[in-house]
């Protein structure tokens, strides 16, 4: 809803007070380009965009929005794909882009302090001169923010062997919604009480604004081993991929992707990829020589046993980064084979991708629509890129439904309906088939003993108890009762 005219008037005065004209963004058409994330379906446009430079000027706006009860939406780089940074249209973007200083590099200790605004992979390019790097990559890494990599709880291409920020995360510091700046977390390998860092990380925006991240750095490995394995059979390279882990290798990365997205990747990265093959693996391997020596042994015995049609290992930096370029860029590559593509984010376990690669392959069908599949096959972080024509009546909405369908899938084999995108605006429904009305109830209580007005991020992530009840398909995969004495929304 769009404020009162003396609120919105009220606001900007404020806000002109603390910030610097640059600062402070109104006009429509520079609005425009913050009305909407990666997910750039649903677009509204705020009030106002600000952009502060200091800590101080944080607080001081995150006052006067708590004062006036203005809803704030904290924005990084805009890259994340569930509509997590898309404005309220009575709020404000606090976009914190300005904050893009790498502050310390602590080498002794193997870990750097930074404020939200740098990207990912400008962390690794800071402390590469060390011998270090930092482990989450996204595919958006050369983009994204560490801020929403936290608030998203991102991962990447590394996570199966080094995990997600969460897990390399040691220390945040965040504006609440009163203003105050505390410190979650510590530079120390723990801290006393509550885990309240790996509560903020994936909160998406809606229990505070970090503003200062101290992350964990790893020595660069002393060899490094790239395997592509081709597979005339989907279900083959499914089979491969759980073969591998139980074999007890973990490999830094193991990325699978279908027929579909290795052509297209191909044609836009030139990496040298089977574009006959039906699936390929990429597993990365990395450690002492004697350990890659040995568990390349162990890999390319076990994507034999499982007929791999070929297998190639790229053993130098340059062979590597080519065939990484192809998966890495597979989503900007899938862009060019339709005009709109539609990426969900979904989790399962390790042996149910055969299943659900199926599954989707039929659900395929059933829409008509083609489907792309990209994902981090070790931790089974499902990416199906649903492709679909914007401008043909109902293909949006056709899409949806399709991708709907894959996180309840998901969620029925055992898993989960988002792994690093984070639910924003995007899964909400889907939210209420995989928790019920008690769990839910649990999340709605952690929002408001951090943000009692509902000022931060309103409406993202967790769904009121009404939507559900309104879509009738609580409880379905649980068999669970909502708790009779629990208030409804």
């Amino acid at each position: 809803m769009t404020p009162e005219p003396d609120i919105r008037s009220k606001l900007l005065f404020h806000l002109q007070e603390v910030l610097a004209e640059d600062q402070l963004i109104t006009a429509e058409e520079e609005l425009r380009p913050y009305e909407c994330d990666g997910l750039s379906a649903y677009k509204k446009l705020p009030i106002a965009i600000v952009l502060p430079e200091t800590i101080e000027q944080v607080q001081q706006v995150m006052r006067i929005c708590s004062r006036l009860f203005v809803p704030v939406v904290a924005r990084g780089a805009g890259t994340g794909l569930s509509g997590g940074a898309m404005p309220h249209e009575g709020g404000i973007i606090l976009g914190l882009s300005r904050f893009n200083k790498i502050l310390e590099i602590d080498v002794d200790n193997q870990m750097a302090r930074v404020q939200p605004g740098v990207t990912n992979l400008s962390i690794t390019q800071a402390v590469r001169q060390y011998g270090l790097y930092y482990a989450p990559d996204p595919s958006s890494q050369i983009a994204c923010s560490i801020g929403g990599n936290v608030a998203e709880n991102s991962g990447g291409v590394h996570c199966l062997k080094y995990g997600l920020t969460v897990h390399n995360v040691l220390e945040v510091q965040m504006i609440t919604v009163s203003g105050d700046r505390v410190t979650l977390g510590s530079a120390a390998l723990d801290n006393p009480g509550y885990d309240l860092l790996g509560l903020i990380t994936g909160s998406e925006g809606m229990l505070g604004i970090i503003v200062e991240v101290r992350v964990r750095l790893l020595p660069r490995p002393e060899k490094v081993n790239v395997i592509l394995a081709a597979f005339n059979k989907t279900e083959h390279a499914a089979a491969a991929v759980a073969a591998i882990i139980a074999d007890g290798i973990i490999p830094a990365g193991l990325e699978m992707m279908d027929k579909l997205a290795i052509q297209a990747a191909e044609d836009f990265a030139r990496a040298g990829y089977p574009t006959d093959a039906e699936a390929i693996l990429l597993c990365e391997l990395d450690g002492s020589q004697a350990e890659v020596n040995e568990q390349s042994y162990l890999v390319k015995r076990q994507l034999k046993l499982k007929s791999a049609s070929t297998i190639t290992e790229a053993d130098t930096p340059e062979q590597q980064a080519r065939l990484w370029a192809g998966r890495k860029s597979a989503f900007p590559a899938v862009g060019r084979i339709s005009p709109d593509y539609y990426c969900m984010d979904g989790t399962i376990p390790r042996h149910q991708i055969g299943h659900v690669l199926h599954r989707i392959h039929v659900l395929s069908q059933q829409f008509g629509l083609r489907v792309a599949n990209v994902f981090h096959a070790g931790d089974g972080n499902l990416h199906p890129l649903i492709l679909y024509d914007a401008n043909i009546a109902g293909e949006l909405e056709k899409a949806e439904q399709f991708g709907a369908e894959i996180l309840k899938l998901s969620v029925d084999v055992g898993g989960t309906i988002t792994g690093e995108h984070g639910v924003g605006n995007e899964k909400l429904d889907q939210m209420c088939y995989q928790f019920n009305d008690n769990e839910l109830q649990f999340f709605h209580l952690v929002k408001e003993a951090f943000d009692p007005d509902q000022i931060l991020n309103p409406g993202k992530a967790v769904p009121t108890l009404h939507r559900c009840a309104e879509l009738g398909q609580m409880h379905v995969h649980h068999g669970k009762l909502p708790h009779p004495e629990l208030p409804r929304f």
